[in-house]
């Protein structure tokens, strides 16, 4: 019964980090707003206990922070702070994208899946282009997503997924056009065939640069 129970209790602490996490990735919770425990249980139908675990592992996923005992506060990173999530950013998509192609070099990854990293770049660049913004946001972290997964490193796929959480959180309020979009989209479709290609090397100076440019 303990264990049955104890499975339960991580099932709704699991299901209220994730639907916590999306909320404020998504930006129903804004940078610098108090969430409480009683509120966000609230908000999510559950009790308390799941939403306090569920919090806690959000101050260690660094989209919150402790409010002094009153609840959290959604966080922001500042410019510094900012700076460096992009330059780490920069080093782990080199090696995944370095990886990616290796496999592929290697016969390990299905023509299907170069084909849907093609069509994420291709919606990446159709959004961009009609200013759909929010879209544009998706669809190019969702082609970044991707490469992580090609290269078959579980460490630096939950990385790199708690730092574009980050990024997305802290950046939301700047949300602006890209100031390149020719170039942003023009690297995109290197990176895409230096992958294909299996030019490992490549992929990885590709992958830098673009993460390093996007910051400015």
């Amino acid at each position: 019964m303990h264990c049955i129970q104890y499975v339960h209790r991580m099932q709704q602490t699991d299901a209220a980090h994730a639907r916590l996490r999306e909320m404020i990735v998504a930006g129903a919770y804004a940078p610098g707003q108090r969430l409480t425990e009683t509120e966000v249980a609230g908000a999510l139908a559950m009790s308390r206990t799941p939403v306090r675990e569920a919090l806690r592992s959000l101050v260690a996923d660094g989209l919150v922070r402790s409010a002094d005992g009153r609840g959290v506060v959604v966080t922001a990173l500042d410019p510094a702070a900012l700076r460096d999530t992009y330059r780490v950013r920069a080093a782990l998509e080199a090696l995944t994208a370095e990886l990616a192609a290796e496999r592929q070099a290697a016969g390990l990854i299905a023509p299907a899946e170069l084909t849907a990293l093609a069509a994420d770049a291709a919606l990446t660049e159709e959004a961009t282009d009609a200013g759909r913004l929010a879209d544009a946001v998706a669809y190019n972290r969702r082609f970044h997503t991707r490469v992580a997964a090609l290269s078959a490193n579980a460490p630096a796929q939950a990385v790199l997924d708690r730092l574009w959480d980050q990024i997305v959180v802290s950046t939301r309020a700047s949300l602006d056009a890209p100031h390149r979009p020719a170039q942003v989209n023009g690297q995109h479709r290197e990176l895409l065939a230096a992958i294909t290609e299996g030019r490992a090397a490549d992929a990885a100076a590709v992958a830098r640069r673009h993460v390093l440019d996007t910051c400015g």
